[in-house]
């Protein structure tokens, strides 16, 4: 027995070692471009090392995608042997973690999907090699051969050594296609690889600029100091319009220069804003790198590369600017920040304003906020010590502020089928007699906002909004300015028949342009509206006529509100100061009192006094009293006081629910649905569900659910709870808006 016992312990000796378990899987998450709800886990192949932020190139589906290797846990229920491998990962600098941070915490506030965020940022054409274009170059020595005077000039454009496109060098030496074909068969020409990508040159930030005032010069040293201490924190630059705001923070820009760092600057209308890139050339003498929608794919690749580089260092751009890869971002401007604009209402709905504070923050850099009518939420953080002000309280130079007059036309009503009153008319041929510029202000496109018949009462409507037909007479078109919808201007009334009936009712800027004509015959007349100025050049254009004095009269809708300066500008006259306070929008009278200021503010920028006049039926509305008397800080103060003890913002939450669908009755069940599961406590509110004011909107049924609460209590855990709670199916959406700042 014993030595059974023995053999056995002794063949345990000889025994073949176990063999070791395989090493385990190396998984990573991987974040895509897409609407999912989080990063998808992938294999990581033998000999490829990864970490957070690498560019990858991964399986999806039967194709092929670019993904970002991410720092948040992927699907944790799909097994190693599951995992699709990690295609290949891409050349270029990683997405870098203070990017990465401004996805999740995008994501997380909007409750939108991280992919949907990571688009934003994820510029997949910017990935793509830059094609090669081949241009041409002198032969050298040069073949004898036969020169005429197109080849010579074509010599001539070569003569610098800089290789250029074909089509480059036949308009620059002004001859054909075809000699420059035939000077290639002949030698003189040879084949060249033009440069792969545009080139930013480095603003000079001792360049001399504009002397400071010594209020300019005190915002200018604080803004410094704060570049300097390289820490998060928010100013706000606030002063009255002409004050000189934009010198001042482009001291802060030199300062982040000298700090060898990058800075960003969002402006609300990238697009209409040339003065302001005149400014920044005159103190930096070059022209800053610009992002917005309308630059051409290969401006958009080539400067999204610049900024990776670190080879663009100041950028201007619109709020989608914000996504840029910066790889050491050291300043933050966001200019006009009370602008509406600077909200995306559509996919990723996010305030830019808001998003560039979180920015900066992740970047350890100072944020600049800019305004002469700031907005409410950022006076209340001011107050509450959140942000620092810095004010300039007097317009720079000798000019002084505008004079205001309250025009009330129930006391001086417009003539019979005319919309500009008396004193206005009297006060804009005053102007002209004393050769100074005059602007008229309506913010409404078109010619008249309403198309009615005069037989039968029928109203023109957009089939697939819930809103009326705006007239262009110019274009001879009734438009929808919601969905683009346009029909040719009817001869006959489509529901009675009537011929000749449709007649418009209420004025646009085109209607106005048609009494001015009338009233001002003489008058070289521009009419600056998003229509007649498309683009950079048609508002850089506008801004060189005016400046030359080209112009007597401007008539404009909220563009010609946006930081320009008409230094022989003297009169500004507002046909209906009352628009914009109608409806029932949280923040009618705030959003009318800054866009009038504004507009106003136009007025009597250089050595010639302004005046401002506001037509009105209601001159006792608290909107035109502040306007009046220039107590815009008392007038924000007692709309912050009514907003307080309702916990609306900016001392309490908002977030909006809005369900869509192709019919009213699956939009309405579903509102239905999410209106019996709302939260509700102490501090929390549901308002709804109701018909959208836009209920139609391009051809899908709208209804809106608001939730409110105090400011203490995050609204994001109840939308989550609250979304989770109703199953949508079908072709119903639910879109939803944190902090909205429209309610239509």
């Amino acid at each position: 027995m014993a030595g059974i016992h023995q053999k056995r312990r002794l063949g345990k000796l000889f025994e073949s070692p176990a063999p070791e378990p395989p090493p385990a899987t190396e998984r990573v998450p991987v974040l895509l471009p897409y609407p999912f709800a989080g990063p998808f886990d992938y294999r990581v192949p033998r000999g490829m090392a990864v970490a957070p932020g690498d560019l990858v190139l991964v399986p999806l589906n039967r194709r092929e995608t670019v993904g970002v290797v991410w720092d948040a846990p992927g699907e944790a229920t799909v097994g190693d042997n599951r995992l699709r491998p990690i295609s290949g990962r891409i050349d270029g600098n990683p997405m870098r973690a203070d990017l990465r941070g401004l996805v999740d915490w995008i994501a997380s506030y909007t409750l939108a999907a991280p992919g949907e965020v990571l688009a934003m940022a994820l510029r997949v054409n910017a990935l793509r090699p830059e094609p090669q274009h081949t241009g041409w170059r002198l032969a050298d020595p040069l073949p004898a051969t036969r020169l005429t005077d197109a080849r010579n000039r074509v010599l001539a454009a070569l003569a610098d050594g800089q290789p250029r496109l074909g089509v480059d060098l036949a308009r620059l030496a002004e001859v054909s296609s075809g000699v420059v074909r035939s000077m290639a068969e002949a030698g003189l020409l040879l084949p060249a690889t033009m440069p792969a990508s545009l080139s930013f040159q480095r603003p000079d930030p001792e360049h001399p600029g504009r002397i400071l005032s010594p209020d300019q010069e005190a915002a200018a040293a604080a803004l410094r100091g704060a570049v300097r201490d390289g820490v998060f924190s928010v100013s706000l630059l606030d002063g009255v319009t002409g004050s000189g705001k934009t010198e001042v923070y482009l001291e802060a820009v030199a300062e982040c220069l000298r700090g060898g760092r990058q800075a960003l600057v969002l402006l609300p209308e990238i697009a209409l804003s040339a003065q302001w890139f005149d400014r920044f050339t005159h103190r930096f003498g070059v022209a800053p790198a610009v992002w917005h929608s309308d630059l051409s794919a290969r401006v958009r690749r080539t400067t999204w590369r610049a900024v990776d580089g670190g080879t663009a260092p100041v950028v201007v751009g619109a709020r989608s600017a914000l996504f840029l890869p910066f790889p050491d971002l050291g300043l933050i401007i966001v200019d006009e920040e009370h602008e509406t604009a600077f909200k995306q209402e559509e996919g990723v709905v996010y305030h830019a304003r808001d998003m560039a504070v979180v920015r900066a923050r992740l970047c350890a850099a100072p944020a600049v906020l800019v305004s002469a009518t700031p907005s409410l939420e950022t006076v209340a953080n001011v107050q509450a010590g959140r942000y620092r002000c810095l004010h300039l309280p007097e317009r720079h130079g000798s000019a002084g502020m505008p004079e205001i007059v309250l025009i009330d036309q129930r006391a001086t009503p417009p003539e019979r089928g005319r919309f500009l009153s008396p004193p206005l008319v009297a006060a804009v041929r005053a102007a002209f007699a004393q050769g100074e510029q005059a602007m008229l202000f309506l913010n409404r496109r078109g010619y008249a906002p309403l198309t009615l018949c005069r037989a039968c009462g029928h109203r023109m409507a957009c089939p697939n909004c819930t809103s009326w037909l705006v007239e262009h007479r110019a274009r001879k078109q009734l438009q929808c300015h919601h969905c683009g919808h346009a029909v040719p201007i009817p001869l006959a009334c489509p529901e009675c028949g009537a011929e000749h009936s449709l007649t418009p009712v209420g004025p646009g800027v085109e209607r106005i342009t048609e009494e001015a004509a009338a009233l001002f015959p003489e008058a070289r007349t521009l009419v600056m509206a998003s229509d007649t100025l498309p683009g950079p050049q048609a508002s850089a254009e506008a801004a060189r006529a005016i400046a030359a004095r080209e112009v007597d009269l401007i008539i404009g809708t909220q563009i010609v509100a946006k930081g320009w300066h008409f230094p022989h500008l003297t009169l500004v006259g507002v046909v209906d100061a009352d628009l914009g306070l109608s409806g029932g929008d949280l923040r009618a009278a705030e959003r009318t009192v800054q866009l009038l200021h504004q507009v106003a503010g136009r007025a009597g920028r250089a050595e010639a006094p302004g005046r401002v006049l506001l037509q009105t039926f209601s001159p006792e509305h608290p909107v035109m009293q502040a306007l009046l008397s220039g107590q815009l800080a008392a007038f924000m103060a007692r709309e912050a006081a009514q907003r307080r003890p309702g916990n609306w913002p900016p001392f309490g939450r908002l977030a909006a629910l809005i369900v869509s669908a192709d019919t009213a009755q699956a939009a309405d069940t579903v509102a239905r649905d999410l209106g019996r599961a709302a939260p509700h406590g102490e501090g929390i509110l549901v308002l709804g569900p109701a018909p959208a004011p836009l209920a139609i909107l391009r051809g899908r049924h709208r209804r809106r659910l608001l939730l409110k609460t105090r400011r203490d209590i995050p609204v994001q855990p109840l939308l989550r709870d609250w979304l989770a709670a109703v199953p949508v199916r079908g072709n119903v959406r639910v879109d939803v808006d944190v902090d909205p700042v429209s309610f239509l």
